[in-house]
Formats: C-alpha cells, sequence, structure tokens
C-alpha cells in the first residue's frame, strides 16, 4: 500500500477536484497549489526514510506543513468565491423573479433546462460526475471524471473539517453505501489491476463491483433530484426527467424551522401567533334573520362538500382552535350520514323535519328546521366507465409534512378501486407543468403505480400551466358515455403563472360545460389555499374535500368512489317558500358562499350545484313562527338538470305545524346529530346567533348521540372534537373574562 502522506496528498487533490466549477479559481493556480503541496510532502517523506532516528521532529513538520497547505488551498478557495458578486447574472433574476411572485428563496428551487451545453450538474457521492444526453430516451451513463485516488481512512474526516456538510437529498444510509463501494471501485482502477479493496484490505472482483454499481444506479429514480449545499450557497442541484432532459435547480438552502421545514414567507415560526404559516380562507359571513313579509323565498345551490370540517379537525386533534372564517357549516353537516332513504325510481327524495330550537340564550317561538335531499344509489358494478386525469402538485411545498406522500396512498386506494374500462393520465406541475403519463388502463396497473411511486416535489408552483396541460389531455381523451373527470391534488397554493383563481376557473368552467368535471383534492396544513381550491371544485362541477389521514382517503376514494366520480343531476338548486302567514323570519344556517338570487331559480344557465350517486344534502334553518298560528309552514322546490340528458326536472315537498315535533329531545336521532354538528360549528366560527351558547350542552347532546351511533366512528370522533375545543376555548374565555374585570 501507499504511504499515509501519499494518500493524503490525494485527497488534497480530491477536495479541490470536489470544488472545480466555473465559480471556482482556475485549473492552473490550483494544480501550482497541489505541486506545490505534494512537493513538500515528498520532500517530507524522503526526509524520514533516510532518517529514521529524527522520526518525531520530521513527522510533527510535515503535520505542519499539510495543515498550511491545506489551509492555504481552503483560504484561496474561499477568498476567489467570496469576491464574485456570489451568483451570476441568472442566478440574480431568478432569484429577484421568485421574490416578486412570493416564492422564498429559502423554499423554493426553480428549473432551468440545461440547452446550451452538455455540463456536469450531479453531484455523485464519490466524485463520479454524469453528463446526460438529451438526444437519448434515457440518460447516458458515462463518467467523465474520477478521481485518481481511492479515499483513505481519514478522508471523510478531512473534508468534514474543511467544507460545511453537505445536504443532500438522498437516505443518509444509501449515500454511505454507495460512497464506500464506488470508492473501492475507483481504488482499484487507479492501481491498474481487476481487484478492488475493501476497508480492511480484503481483494474483491473490480468487474463484479462495477456491475454491482451499475445496476444499483440504473435502479434508482431517473426523476430523482440531488444536491448539495455548501457555505449556504447551493454548489449543484439535478434532476433528469423521463426523455433524458436533465435540468439544473438552483436557490439557497431552506431555512429550517422549529417545525422541520422552511416557513412560506421565511423564518421560523408563523407570523402573528399563527398555529400555522400561509393558511389562506376568505370569510363569507354569517346569514341574517329575514323577515317574511320583506322576502318569503331563500335560494341556494346544494353543497356535498366536505373540505371545511376536516381541516377544522385536523386544528383541534394538533391543538389548535381554527380561523373563524375557516369553518363553514353546511360542509360540518353534510359530513356525516342521516340515512334517509334513496329513492327507488327518481334521482331525488326530500325530507323535513322540525323542532323547538334550543340553543344560546334569548331564543323564544324559535324552532330549528332541517331539510334532506338524497340521490339516487348506484352500485360498484353499474357505475359508468371513468377517464381520470390526475392533476398532481409536485412543487417544493408538498414535501412539507410529507403531504406528496399521503397523494400517493391515497391514489393507490382509488386505483384499487377502478374497473376494467377504466382509463387513467397523470399530468403534474412544479415550477412547469408537464404530462407525465399517457392514458393506461388496469391491464398496466403497474405501470401507473410506478409512476405515482416515482413522484418527487421540488420547485416553485405553476398550478395554472399543470391545470392546463391535465385538460387538454382529458379534452383529447374525452370519451361520450364516459366519466370525464380531472382529479387535482394539491395545497392549492400558485406562485407562477396566473396566480388568482379568475383565469383558472374561467378554463375549468368551460371544460366543465363540455362534461369534463373536476373535483379538487387538498393536502397540507401550512402554506394551503383553501379559497382556492373550494372554488375550484365548485366551478367544476365537482366537489371539494381535504384529506389529512390515510381513513379520510380511504373514505373518499374507497368506500364511496361511486358517489365521487358519478355524478346524478346537474346544477341542482334549492328554494324555500315560507308562508309568512306562519311564519315571521327565518335564516339559512350557512351556504352563505352558495347564494342564488331568487329571480335565477328557474335560469338554467345559472351555475347550481352537483350531487353524486348515492350522496346526500341536508340543510338547516332557524325560524320565528307566529304564536298559535297553523298550516303551511314551508314549500321546498328542487330544480336539477339530469346527468346524461339537458332535460330540466323540478319537484316540490312542503311541511305544516301539525308536522312539527314538541320537544328537541323527541326528534329524530338524525335530526339532534345535525343540530348539534350545527351548533359546534357556530360557537367555533363566533356567529352573532350563537351568542349564550357553550360548548357544555353541545359536548352532552354528543355524548349521548355517540351512544346511539355507536356504529358510527365519525359520530364517536365528533364527541373527541369537542372535548378538545371546549379545553381550547377556556384559556381564551378567562383571559376575556379578566379583561373585562380590569
Amino acid at each position: 500500500m501507499k504511504p499515509k502522506e501519499n494518500n493524503l496528498e490525494q485527497n488534497i487533490s480530491r477536495l479541490v477536484k470536489l470544488t472545480g466549477d466555473s465559480d471556482k479559481p482556475s485549473k492552473a493556480f490550483t494544480d501550482s497549489l497541489i505541486d506545490s503541496a505534494i512537493t513538500k510532502l515528498e520532500q517530507a517523506g524522503t526526509s524520514r526514510e533516510h532518517n529514521p532516528k529524527g522520526k518525531l521532529w520530521v513527522r510533527i513538520l510535515s503535520c505542519a506543513a499539510v495543515i498550511l497547505v491545506v489551509c492555504g488551498i481552503g483560504f484561496a478557495i474561499f477568498f476567489f468565491t467570496s469576491t464574485q458578486s456570489g451568483m451570476d447574472e441568472v442566478t440574480r433574476q431568478l432569484a429577484q423573479s421568485s421574490q416578486q411572485v412570493g416564492v422564498p428563496a429559502s423554499d423554493e428551487l426553480v428549473a432551468q433546462p440545461l440547452v446550451e451545453s452538455k455540463e456536469a450538474v450531479k453531484l455523485e457521492p464519490a466524485n463520479i460526475i454524469y453528463e446526460s444526453d438529451k438526444s437519448s430516451s434515457k440518460p447516458a451513463a458515462k463518467p467523465i471524471e474520477t478521481s485518481q485516488v481511492p479515499p483513505s481512512k481519514n478522508e471523510t474526516k478531512i473534508i468534514s473539517q474543511l467544507m460545511p456538510s453537505p445536504v443532500i437529498q438522498q437516505d443518509s444510509q444509501t449515500v454511505s453505501k454507495q460512497l464506500a463501494s464506488k470508492s473501492q471501485a475507483i481504488r482499484g482502477r487507479k492501481y491498474g489491476s481487476d481487484v478492488t479493496y475493501d476497508r480492511e484490505g480484503k481483494a474483491g472482483d473490480l468487474k463484479k463491483e462495477m456491475d454491482r454499481l451499475s445496476s444499483l444506479e440504473s435502479s434508482s429514480s431517473s426523476r430523482v433530484p440531488t444536491s448539495a449545499f455548501v457555505g449556504g450557497k447551493s454548489m449543484a442541484m439535478g434532476v433528469t426527467d423521463k426523455e433524458g432532459t436533465r435540468r439544473r435547480f438552483v436557490g439557497r438552502r431552506p431555512e429550517p424551522s422549529s417545525r422541520g421545514y422552511p416557513m412560506a414567507h421565511g423564518g421560523t415560526t408563523p407570523p402573528n401567533a399563527e398555529p400555522y404559516d400561509a393558511m389562506f380562507f376568505k370569510n363569507y359571513g354569517v346569514n341574517p334573520f329575514i323577515d317574511t313579509e320583506d322576502d318569503h323565498l331563500s335560494t341556494f345551490a346544494t353543497d356535498v362538500d366536505t373540505g371545511s370540517y376536516t381541516i377544522v379537525r385536523k386544528y383541534l386533534q394538533d391543538g389548535h382552535l381554527p380561523p373563524e372564517k375557516a369553518v363553514r357549516v353546511e360542509e360540518f353537516v353534510n359530513y356525516f350520514k342521516y340515512s334517509y332513504p334513496a329513492p327507488q325510481e327518481d334521482a331525488f327524495a326530500v325530507f323535513a323535519e322540525a323542532a323547538p330550537w334550543e340553543f344560546g340564550t334569548g331564543r323564544k317561538n324559535s324552532h330549528l328546521l332541517r331539510l334532506g335531499l338524497k340521490a339516487k344509489q348506484v352500485s360498484e358494478e353499474n357505475r359508468k366507465p371513468a377517464v381520470l386525469t390526475f392533476v398532481i402538485d409536485v412543487s417544493g411545498s408538498m414535501n412539507r409534512e410529507n403531504r406528496l406522500g399521503l397523494v400517493k396512498k391515497a391514489l393507490r386506494m382509488l386505483i384499487e378501486k377502478l374497473g376494467e374500462q377504466d382509463q387513467i393520465g397523470i399530468a403534474v406541475y412544479g415550477s412547469r407543468g408537464r404530462k407525465l403519463m399517457d392514458y393506461k388502463g388496469l391491464d398496466e396497473k403497474d405501470e401507473i403505480l410506478t409512476e405515482i411511486e416515482m413522484l418527487q416535489a421540488g420547485g416553485s408552483t405553476y398550478a395554472e400551466e399543470g391545470i392546463r396541460i391535465g385538460y387538454e389531455m382529458a379534452d383529447r381523451a374525452y370519451k361520450q358515455g364516459f366519466i370525464n373527470r380531472v382529479i387535482l391534488c394539491s395545497d392549492g397554493v400558485a406562485n407562477v403563472g396566473q396566480t388568482g383563481a379568475d383565469e383558472i376557473l374561467k378554463l375549468i368552467k368551460e371544460k366543465a360545460d363540455k362534461g369534463i368535471t373536476l373535483s379538487s383534492v387538498g393536502f397540507g396544513m401550512g402554506n394551503f389555499n383553501d379559497v382556492l381550491l373550494e372554488r375550484l371544485g365548485d366551478k367544476g362541477n365537482g366537489h371539494y374535500a381535504y384529506i389529512d389521514t390515510i381513513a379520510e382517503a380511504r373514505r373518499i376514494f374507497k368506500e364511496n368512489l361511486t358517489g365521487t366520480l358519478q355524478v346524478v343531476a346537474r346544477d341542482v338548486k334549492v328554494q324555500v317558500d315560507f308562508d309568512p302567514e306562519v311564519v315571521r323570519s327565518y335564516r339559512l344556517i350557512g351556504y352563505e358562499n352558495r347564494d342564488v338570487p331568487d329571480e335565477k331559480f328557474r335560469d338554467d344557465k345559472y351555475d347550481g350545484g352537483e350531487i353524486g350517486a348515492g350522496h346526500s344534502v341536508t340543510a338547516l334553518y332557524e325560524l320565528k313562527l307566529w304564536p298559535d298560528k297553523k298550516g303551511t309552514v314551508a314549500i321546498t322546490y328542487v330544480r336539477y338538470k339530469d346527468a346524461e340528458a339537458a332535460t330540466v326536472t323540478e319537484f316540490k315537498s312542503s311541511i305544516t305545524t301539525d308536522e312539527l315535533n314538541k320537544i328537541f329531545d323527541s326528534s329524530t336521532k338524525e335530526f339532534r346529530l345535525a343540530a348539534t354538528v350545527a351548533e359546534f360549528a357556530e360557537i367555533l366560527r363566533k356567529s352573532y346567533w350563537a351568542k349564550g351558547a357553550t360548548l357544555d350542552r353541545v359536548l352532552e347532546n354528543a355524548q349521548q348521540l355517540s351512544r346511539e351511533f355507536k356504529d358510527d366512528p365519525n359520530v364517536i370522533e365528533l364527541v373527541d372534537l369537542i372535548s378538545k375545543a371546549k379545553q381550547l376555548m377556556k384559556p381564551v374565555n378567562d383571559t376575556t373574562i379578566e379583561n373585562e374585570e380590569k
């Protein structure tokens, strides 16, 4: 074996070559430093061999010389690097533009295709650097530079002392194994032999080792990015897409936070003492009481969304009170099942029930009216085949909380429930949008699952381009008589292209009118846009759901896939006509963002809601009745378009004072469940009409209901959520009382 000093000489050479890019000193400069270092070390080694008696002082001088040379090289590299402008002009423009669109340089990495040259951009752990051939369908793996000697025992220690620890986006154990094995292979190559040596000096077959490394590399994902940050600056970050095009990502090291991921707007803590950073909600207000003598008609579009409830659930389970504007009462109420009997022949059945309303204080002659709408059931065997286009957000923010990992699990569940005629295509978007996979059937299920598993998050968020590409794919693959649905999986954030909703919504509405619907599915807490996702699902004639757990994914994509995919009625609108002789005033609880002008109820061009097979819709009204008045309380009209034909159907149902329950506790358990859930939501959003109400009564009712719905895990979970909210509200209420006393 070579003397240790010679190994150390070569380690210094390898270290200098590690930094060999256009931002570092010239090759002639570094070679001169290396030659000088080698000369000094050789002189020291020769002196030691000819003067064994002076071994100690020669060793000391040798170590001192090595330290001086290494420090000199490090200082020279640092000096030349620091005197430059920091980034070249292209990088500065990218950083500036990312700030303009609201992308923190510490979080997002912007992709640029390498067109001018075959520049080596992938930093390999063992210093084997590859270049890609864009003309080939697979990335060419040909080494263009290798170190000349194997690393010594102390190489890792030396590198860690001279350079900050690189952050490499791969599993650390895998990197260590590849580093060791590649170094061994290089060792055998350097000595011109067909053997390789492990750390104990045992020989092995070089050819077998290199074959093993080649198979290991070819089995890894061609789209997995690798990066290394040195001194807070990105040295290299590359990714090779399926077509063999190598892209470079540039950016700064993401700033760590106390939560383990970078904040959306920089820093380490969410602003204004919020539990999560960059959560976007919209306050739609609270419906008022309306006197029937002023307006006896109440009109709204149906809504089967459930996103608000699951988002609030996530807040409470994490130990935080939700923002008031995150609470939409109708989505709380419609999350639960009420066992409405499904119609046998008609598309819908309507149910009505009313009882005295006792929550809060100051309630006089107040009643709660529940209206239920149940769509016809469709069995899995009778579901229409589907052409599904997944549009998946793979931007850097999808790395947070492993939300992309949850997307993969959810899609696997959906795929397992698909039929033989169903087809799936995939589009993705990060810094740019692109088609990832053309449409495949279940006979190619393994290929579909492989494409999903290989997804990696990185870059900024060009949502507009990704959605447009997805719709272009769906348009070309459109099949008459099939379910043609785009399923968007995202956190809803857009910071490149058209970041507002208007342009995207216009496209979605045009395609929905042609029969290509959209469902938006949200993931993640922090850097999440509830407003955009809710509007996309609405305008796309689909629905909006939020997935926080694998159990929620199972509920949406496995247990009720037919209802999620197959629409039985479009543009469903409800109009309730209250009799002014019986009803003094009314207020619709929730549906603030689903209001429809009364005169537009029979305008079939005006957008309504969509209802899937087996889905139900529940609406609640609080009524003030005239004392001792008898007669019809309300007539409910339902108008909708058939999902297959252009025909429009309207039907009505009524409820009278004779059908009112005398006391709240004598009503059905489904009625009491809807009332309890609605009051819970009203208290959370601090509705004016919940004044005087407390969670004590709500919790008491929920506990009783959990015994009656003992087989419904959602009702049992409701008790836990109300208990958590009660504990979280107690410190807030105590603080309010103390401030009022002062």
